[in-house]
């Protein structure tokens, strides 16, 4: 029975060493909620401001990662309504550009169109969907073109060409994507996930101690008394809740400089900006020299229209 007693003591102990602090925490929150609180500890005015600057900083990282989070969405700019076939996402443009240059019937070219997909299956990007869509339709009006003719459709030319550009901007799309993921999202994400959240920490560390104190001082000052009537122990148990407070004040102020003052974010936001610029560039590069290829037989043809015409 001794030992029964000794081991409900020890554990009463325990427990009341634990519980009572979160327990005196919760009051003084209530009795802060409810307005029925004595004066609240300020916190130090640069202390404050800092945690304004992080309020800031979350709220920017947050919703910027809202936005470009799309970046990781290979189909991000897929065309809705748009219906592929399973044959229409096998094999690549530039593949089935290379089996339809060895065709050398019609039924061989419909099935060089029509080939088995390659493992991986062609990218739902914008720019791939108009590739596919336009080597289909050289490849139907080069079919429909009468028997015996020896001269290449100039429609079935241009659109095959765009076909093959409109791949190479699609996969440039896709290096952009990649870049973006692995050198801003990633870092953009971290600094949220782990420097902004320790941040976070250390603030709640700072209101918990704040409330203890404030606990201690309204639990000393009960009944209205003051503090040249405070006991010994309430003396102490204030001294220790605001060592404890000043403690946690330097430690959040500490940690919120560092996530202010670090240049990762700034660096982040260089890669996207610099994996955009890269992207667009070559996109220009590619249309640009499509643009001079289709203009070519654009002219051609003309000509010959035009002869055509005069006779």
């Amino acid at each position: 029975m001794d030992q029964f007693k000794k081991f409900t003591s020890t554990v009463s102990s325990t427990v009341s060493g634990s519980v009572t602090p979160f327990a005196a925490r919760s009051q003084q929150w209530f009795k802060e909620q409810t307005g029925n609180a004595g004066e609240k500890t300020e916190l130090p005015h640069d202390y404050v401001e800092l945690e304004v600057r992080i309020d800031a900083l979350k709220a920017t990282h947050q919703k910027l990662l809202a936005a470009t989070s799309q970046y990781a969405n290979e189909a991000y700019d897929y065309p809705p309504n748009i219906r592929e076939s399973f044959q229409d996402m096998g094999k690549g443009i530039s593949e089935k550009v290379n089996l339809l240059s060895k065709a050398g019937s019609a039924s061989e070219a419909q099935a060089a169109i029509t080939a088995p997909p390659s493992a991986k299956p062609q990218p739902k990007t914008f720019n791939h969907a108009i590739a596919r869509a336009s080597l289909s339709g050289s490849q139907t009006i080069s079919m429909a073109t009468p028997q015996g003719s020896t001269e290449p459709d100039p429609l079935a030319q241009g659109l095959e060409k765009v076909a093959i550009a409109q791949e190479k901007v699609g996969e440039a799309r896709l290096a952009q994507d990649e870049q973006i993921q692995g050198k801003f999202l990633a870092g953009w994400s971290a600094t949220l996930n782990q420097n902004i959240k320790s941040a976070d920490k250390a603030r709640t560390a700072v209101n918990n101690a704040r409330l203890s104190l404030d606990a201690a001082k309204g639990k000393a000052s009960a009944g209205g008394r003051h503090e040249e009537s405070y006991t010994e122990d309430q003396r102490k148990a204030i001294e220790a809740a605001e060592d404890v407070f000043v403690e946690k004040v330097d430690e959040a102020t500490h940690i919120m400089r560092n996530v202010l003052d670090t240049p990762e974010p700034l660096r982040n936001l260089v890669e996207l900006m610099k994996a955009q610029a890269e992207y667009h560039q070559r996109a220009a590069d590619i249309l640009e020299e499509v643009t001079k290829g289709i203009s070519d037989i654009q002219m051609d043809q003309e000509t010959s229209y035009r002869k055509a015409r005069d006779q």
